[in-house]
């Protein structure tokens, strides 16, 4: 589990290999991780986008931004999180995922926030520092 906390809203992220939807003869290895924000703060927030950046074990670099998280744009309340499940797939038996997503307050202030770099590894390659 890997976790950051931004202006009072907490960002987890909790990576799993999928053996079963991996292909490694193929060089197709494929992840799914589970987002949770909470927000610890004392005012209400919204998602207004995302930006990811997912590193493969060579240092190849992949940036992707848009609007919501699967197809949503949650509104959190003080106190209330959002989860959701998503996918990676990679061309190397490891890499890492990090990113940011914009907020915004009631006020029409946005901010962005810090999803914490995250560890995509499988059983199918020896341990490395991602």
């Amino acid at each position: 589990m890997y976790i950051s906390v931004t202006r009072d809203i907490q960002v987890t992220a909790l990576p799993d290999f999928l053996p079963e939807q991996s292909d490694p003869a193929n060089d197709r290895f494929v992840w799914s991780y589970t987002i949770e924000i909470a927000n610890l703060g004392k005012e209400r927030v919204q998602l207004l986008s995302r930006h990811w950046i997912i590193i493969d074990a060579y240092g190849r670099r992949e940036e992707v931004k848009g609007p919501g998280v699967v197809g949503e744009q949650p509104i959190l309340e003080p106190g209330e999180t959002f989860r959701y499940a998503s996918g990676c797939p990679l061309s190397t038996p490891s890499g890492l995922m990090k990113g940011s997503y914009t907020m915004i307050t009631p006020y029409g202030e946005t901010f962005d926030i810090e999803v914490p770099a995250f560890s995509l590894d499988s059983p199918l390659s020896k341990p490395t520092l991602n």
